[in-house]
């Protein structure tokens, strides 16, 4: 099997820490940091790596702070290739406040770009031989709001499929110019590319309408504690969330996105790898902080679902 590639114009250094309280203008001071590889295609990669599936990550990276997240890849034996810029990789920060559960986020906006800068991805898309092309993340400043919808163009010349998980003008200009393979919105991503508010019927039919108009095969819509919901050509299929213990909600999105890909890669039905999809989102938000799935509960969190779903039939 060869590798699923994942694109990331705009990762970053995500570190986690806590402390008792959070208040202005004094120091305060942290404990249990931690330091983690982040952006929405490095997220993917890592998950897809921790099911034991093959992922190469494709990044934008510059500067100490760039050479940091390269080694910290390295770490998790995740195969990637760091593509240099001259900016500095931006660093997430995120403070646990422990006298109220609460998390306190703190994402720069990332360097600027160049379009020279941007050459190297567009032909590791051209000339990677995976089936599978993961193109997720925000854009970085100063990149051109078509360049996922290039990549698109160049997967589709060599066969490829590619899979969108973007915001703003990266989801816009893709969906408008180019047809993907997979989407994944989230309901806030999907109300801001509709131009208003969503209800559960306006949810279901604005990803029926991307799939009519042609923009993309599957629009798998992740809707935090309600659920998630995939439309095709065959109508739509409504899974709800997988009740757990929330422990933080950062990364779920990816682990979602990761372990449908992944499944997908195996052979899975878009209806069955969007099942573990769920699992796997699940079972991201029981972990602390920054961190991902794991596979044996995202494993175990599907069968129990599955489990569930049958005994809740109608016999």
């Amino acid at each position: 099997m060869t590798p699923i590639l994942t694109i990331t114009l705009n990762p970053a250094v995500d570190v986690t820490s806590e402390t008792d309280t959070v208040r202005p203008i004094r120091k305060v001071r942290t404990s249990n940091i931690r330091y983690d590889p982040g952006g929405g295609g490095i997220n993917v990669a890592r998950v897809i790596t921790a099911l034991g599936g093959e992922a190469e990550a494709y990044f934008l990276a510059g500067g100490e702070t760039g050479s940091l997240l390269a080694r910290l890849l390295q770490t998790e034996g995740v195969s990637s290739h760091l593509v240099p810029i001259n900016g500095h990789t931006r660093i997430s920060f995120m403070v646990l406040e422990r006298s109220t559960g609460l998390e306190y986020r703190f994402v720069p906006e990332g360097p600027p770009v160049q379009p020279r800068e941007l050459e190297p991805c567009l032909d590791a898309v051209a000339s990677h031989k995976g089936q599978y092309v993961i193109a997720s993340g925000s854009l970085p400043a100063d990149a051109p709001s078509d360049i996922y919808a290039r990549m698109v163009k160049l997967a589709a010349a060599r066969g490829a499929k590619f899979v969108l998980d973007s915001s703003g003008a990266g989801l816009d200009t893709t969906l408008k110019q180019s047809r993907v393979f997979l989407v994944k919105p989230s309901r806030g991503e999907l109300e801001q590319f509709a131009g208003r508010k969503l209800d559960e019927g306006g949810i279901r039919q604005a990803a029926l309408d991307i799939v009519a108009g042609g923009a993309a095969e599957l629009v798998a819509v992740t809707m935090g504690a309600d659920g998630a919901l995939l439309a095709s050509t065959q109508g739509v299929l409504r899974v709800p969330a997988i009740h757990v213990r929330v422990r933080s909600a950062v990364g779920a999105g990816d682990s979602f996105l990761g372990a449908m890909v992944w499944a997908l890669s195996e052979g899975k039905t878009p209806e069955d790898a969007f099942r573990l999809g769920v699992a796997a989102g699940a079972a991201a938000i029981m972990r602390p902080g920054f961190q991902l799935c794991r596979r044996d509960e995202v494993l175990a969190l599907s069968a129990a679902a599955l489990s569930n779903s049958k005994e809740s039939q109608p016999r």
